[in-house]
């Protein structure tokens, strides 16, 4: 299983700065993976990118090469030198790059415990991945298997209960800041799933008037419909500030959507009224030089850490049961993947013995020239139920675990002792 390898970063060995600057749009990811297709030293691979973390999956049999190729490949395709990000890679093969993909899907390894959105981001990686023919044999059964243990996880545990997200995480933030959200002006730029979830949450704490900004406008009517909000262009951001206590940011654009200036004029008419700033878009959506500016504070993604949720030890105690159920899917996948180099010594052992009984059956038939169309069939039968007689025990010994410690020594001395490479 050493062939599966996985290399990235994530919100624990990479800050913010970092992160954004190798975040990949879904566009970027399709140009990647085309690029990965024609990479020599890797077979399938998989991209995954989301505010906390870039991952590439890939299985290889020159894994030094591979790996080597993954590090470059990163770097020149965001214009980035290898020596400003390659201290926070990390590095999973085999059995661990495995455990890591299961963790992450689960949202074990997620900035907050028992989000539901990392699940989905995985499935799209996985889709871009098939579309652009990028992953195989062995990268379809792991993410195929991946996504049944998330989905074991979410119903066996407890870790999705009171399900919190990154937006979650930022309405606690503004919920702490202003002691109460009730009544607040709250102005959401961008109409995503993010957005989505963050309104949801705002409802919940009775907040006053919701504004949403999106660049596609027929997209903010829609959200803010459904919570008796308006709506707005991204243009008309800089006029509403003067307005709003909070302002969540969350788009996918390359650049910022709110500088310094803009906000500084927006304060010159608020009479000291604070204006909080939370951005969990990555890259950031939010000039962090507005935080210079006096009664404006802004938070990203990463000041999101701090957030403690009432109940994340609860959640850590159902990780315990998660990370239990992730053991046994690693083992399950590595028997799995431990078979695929038994089965082409299986298939060639039943083809030669085969063929050595039906050439012998034929020799057979023709001495016995007498025999009619029921009793050659019935000498069929008989060699096929022979055949599969004394095939059976060998077959059962390489499937099983009988030559688990030696399986590459059993398989050779299987194909010898056959002749199968002759």
């Amino acid at each position: 299983m050493d062939k599966i390898v996985l290399i990235g970063l994530n919100h624990k060995t990479a800050p913010i700065e970092i992160r954004e600057c190798l975040a990949f749009s879904e566009s970027d990811a399709c140009t990647a993976l085309a690029g990965l297709c024609a990479e020599p030293s890797m077979d399938e691979s998989i991209l995954l990118s989301t505010c906390n973390r870039v991952e590439l999956l890939f299985t290889a049999r020159e894994i030094p090469a591979a790996i080597q190729a993954a590090k470059t490949f990163l770097a020149q395709q965001k214009q980035i030198p290898l020596a400003d990000f390659e201290a926070a890679l990390y590095l999973h093969q085999g059995e661990a790059a495995v455990r890591h993909l299961f963790r992450v899907a689960a949202s074990l390894d997620s900035m907050v415990v028992g989000e539901p959105q990392i699940l989905g981001q995985v499935k799209t990686a996985y889709r871009l991945a098939t579309e652009q023919k990028s992953s195989g044999v062995i990268l379809n059964r792991l993410l195929h298997r991946t996504f049944f243990v998330a989905k074991r996880i979410r119903t066996e545990t407890g870790i999705g209960d009171h399900a919190v997200s990154i937006s979650y995480a930022a309405i606690e933030l503004g919920r702490k800041i202003f002691g109460s959200l009730e009544g607040k002006r709250v102005l959401l730029i961008g109409a995503g799933e993010m957005a989505e979830l963050a309104v949801e949450h705002l409802i919940r704490n009775r907040v006053g008037q919701v504004v949403v900004a999106n660049r596609t406008l027929e997209r903010a009517m829609v959200l803010a419909a459904q919570y008796k909000g308006s709506a707005i262009r991204l243009e008309e951001v800089a006029e509403q500030l003067g307005r709003a206590d909070i302002i969540i940011s969350s788009t996918g654009s390359p650049e910022y959507v709110l500088r310094a200036p803009e906000v500084k004029a927006a304060l010159r008419n608020r009479r000291n009224r604070p204006l909080f700033f939370i951005d969990i878009a990555v890259p950031r959506d939010i000039d962090p030089a507005i935080n210079d500016i006096n009664n404006a504070y802004v938070y990203d993604i990463d000041d999101l850490n701090t957030v403690i949720d009432t109940n994340i030890e609860d959640r850590r105690r159902e990780a315990v049961k998660a990370e239990r159920i992730i053991d046994e899917a690693v083992i399950q996948f590595r028997q799995w993947f431990e078979g695929l180099e038994v089965v082409p010594t299986i298939k060639a052992l039943h083809a030669k013995i085969r063929s050595a009984a039906q050439a012998e059956m034929e020799k057979t038939f023709q001495q016995l020239a007498h025999l009619n169309a029921e009793d050659r069939k019935a000498i069929e039968r008989m060699m096929e139920s022979t055949v599969n007689k004394v095939l059976h025990d060998p077959t059962h010994y390489l499937r099983s675990n009988g030559c688990r410690g030696d399986r590459s020594v059993s398989l050779d001395v299987a194909r010898k002792l056959f002749k199968l490479d002759e």
